[in-house]
């Protein structure tokens, strides 16, 4: 079981770098091409359309293979989109068309990479360390990978367009090779239809009151916060005034509350409960963009209200990635785990459309404003449907069951 978690971590490790080398990257290239915002935008909304379009069938795939095979394979995917990306950028032929295509792959090779080590996580970790465990892996991903890898990607694009691209395609193969080596558990052939196998799994997720509150506030977040990031590039190079350093620099801040809250997200989780640490988290999460819209544009000022917004995001995002794993029957996780994606971040695309449209017709301060009220609202909902009562009893419908 260590041996497995340890090489879980080296996956996610180079598979994290891969990714975050491509989505770091792509942004700042677009740039170079384009800075209508509506066109930017464009990119994060092909970036965000494989979670609305292809969630639900990656989890009956996740469910049916071996999961440690369905990794390996979101990997290979991969390495071929960074490969393309790489000699499109180095041979001077860049174009909006060919970064849509290239994130849309990107992100479809999320979509099965990160199902598949969610679900496989709980096979791996006693129930009482999901917490911990969720917080190392978002450490790896949001943190301490994302905090070296966007300032290399500014430094990167500066040497040479083509360059991020080459190096998340030998990051990616590494990943590739990692996960074959992790022992994965046989599954079942279902002997359902496909269709039928999808169904089990939505209808688990919208029928349990706890996990179906969960999604809807992960929506409403999720459109918001795809509506703040698709312009953060602009906000970042037009409002703070910083290049492509500075950029991955804002970043970098961003990777910094992801670790500095990893180390007590499971204290907080022991102490107050999933419940409490939830509420705590979408309440003080709320503020963290009205901040953006009304402090002065000084860089070292935004990158501690960035801190301070990812650490509250990634207490949430550990709750709710637990409490999935906590309720969800094991040979129903896949799906139920993609289904909660599908449908909490399938309105990521329109939420990127609505950051360009505000930027273009009002400003993109006037994105973090939107963004604040959203979160709001949300964290209302949240305070109401997120109660500890509401935890009890889907315990104990999951032990009657």
């Amino acid at each position: 079981m260590t041996s497995r978690w340890v090489r879980l971590q080296a996956v996610a490790v180079s598979g994290s770098s891969a990714e975050g080398l491509m989505l770091a990257a792509l942004p700042l290239l677009a740039v170079s091409i384009t800075t209508d915002p509506r066109e930017v935008s464009l990119v994060n909304i092909a970036g965000q359309a494989p979670w609305l379009l292809l969630s639900l069938f990656a989890g009956v795939l996740i469910d049916r293979v071996p999961r440690t095979t369905v990794l390996a394979w979101a990997y290979a995917v991969q390495v071929g989109a960074a490969l393309v990306l790489a000699a499109v950028a180095s041979a001077g032929m860049l174009s909006l068309p060919v970064l849509l295509v290239v994130a849309f792959i990107v992100t479809s090779a999320q979509v099965l990479g990160d199902g598949a080590s969610g679900a496989l996580l709980p096979e791996i970790v006693e129930p009482q360390r999901l917490a911990a465990a969720n917080a190392r892996l978002t450490v790896i991903d949001r943190g301490v990978v994302q905090f070296v890898v966007p300032p290399l990607t500014g430094f990167l694009v500066a040497f040479a367009a083509g360059a991020p691209a080459w190096v998340a395609a030998a990051c990616a193969l590494a990943a590739l090779v990692l996960a074959r080596r992790i022992p994965a558990e046989s599954r079942t052939i279902a002997r359902t239809h496909p269709l039928r196998d999808l169904s089990a799994g939505l209808t688990h997720l919208v029928r349990t009151p706890l996990l179906r509150a969960i999604t809807l506030n992960v929506a409403l977040g999720s459109f918001a916060a795809s509506a703040g990031n698709s312009m953060f590039v602009l906000y970042a190079t037009q409002v703070l005034h910083v290049g492509s350093v500075g950029y991955g620099l804002l970043l970098a801040c961003l990777a910094v509350g992801w670790v500095a809250s990893s180390f007590v997200v499971q204290k907080i989780v022991d102490r107050l409960g999933y419940s409490w640490s939830m509420r705590l988290a979408q309440g003080l999460g709320a503020v963290a963009p009205l901040l953006l819209a009304v402090l002065p544009p000084w860089p070292p000022l935004i990158g501690v209200v960035l801190v301070f917004l990812t650490s509250t995001v990634l207490i949430w995002n550990v709750c709710s990635q637990s409490s999935r794993q906590l309720y969800t029957p094991a040979p129903l996780l896949g799906r139920v785990l993609t289904s909660h994606r599908a449908l909490a971040w399938g309105l990521t695309p329109l939420g990127a459309l609505t950051g360009g449209l505000v930027a273009a017709h009002w400003s993109l301060r006037g994105v973090w404003l939107v963004v604040a009220a959203i979160q709001a609202f949300s964290a209302v909902l949240v305070w109401f449907q997120l109660s500890p009562a509401t935890f009890r009893r889907t315990e104990l419908a999951m032990a009657d069951a």
